[in-house]
């Protein structure tokens, strides 16, 4: 199983992002867009484990708290590695410190089940395209010049007192992503849930 520890957020702005998408496809044949039902704040990508260990994963990810919720707005645009060669085009998620709090909490908590630790520094954000090297065309110029208009662009906001463990199946026609639990991170808000 292909497995990642991710973020939801709301369907409102999931349709700003499908507006922008149908905005910049136009501008680049070369790349893979997302579908924006498919997108989330990744928190922590896990990759390929044994069935057997999603119990001992959501064992780990249970206990894990924060006093508050997490407060996310979606704002403009910008690539991966760089503009000049661009091989992810992203939405900026600019939110409150607990967030890449809440990603260190699960890094750490799934370190003893022998998961890698991020090596690199949590950058919150959502993907928009990829591109492979040998799809790039000239026609990306284009696009990196559309999306440069779109830097301080708002696509929404978001407060989020739930995460979730996801398994990511690959197919030919793209990723598809099958939601296996959720743990709610701001107790007090757990125990109204379950109160209710």
């Amino acid at each position: 199983m292909r497995l990642f520890v991710a973020l939801d957020f709301p369907d409102a702005v999931r349709q700003r992002l499908r507006q922008l998408i149908a905005r910049l496809q136009a501008y680049s044949s070369g790349a893979r867009w997302v579908k924006s039902e498919g997108m989330h704040v990744t928190l922590k990508f896990i990759g390929y484990v044994d069935a057997g260990k999603v119990g001992a994963i959501c064992s780990a990810l249970a206990p894990i708290y924060s006093a508050q919720a997490v407060d996310m707005h979606f704002r403009g645009v910008g690539f991966f590695p760089n503009e000049r060669r661009p091989r992810v085009l992203w939405c900026g998620v600019e939110a409150t410190p607990n967030l890449p709090a809440l990603a260190a909490d699960i890094d750490r908590a799934l370190a003893p089940l022998g998961i890698a630790s991020e090596a690199r520094e949590f950058t919150p954000h959502l993907t928009l395209a990829r591109f492979s090297p040998e799809r790039r065309n000239a026609r990306v110029e284009t696009l990196v010049r559309q999306a440069g208009e779109l830097e301080s662009c708002e696509f929404g906001a978001a407060r989020e007192t739930e995460f979730y463990l996801y398994e990511s199946v690959l197919k030919p026609s793209g990723a598809e992503y099958k939601r296996l639990a959720g743990f709610p991170f701001v107790r007090a808000v757990a125990m109204k849930k379950g109160e209710a």
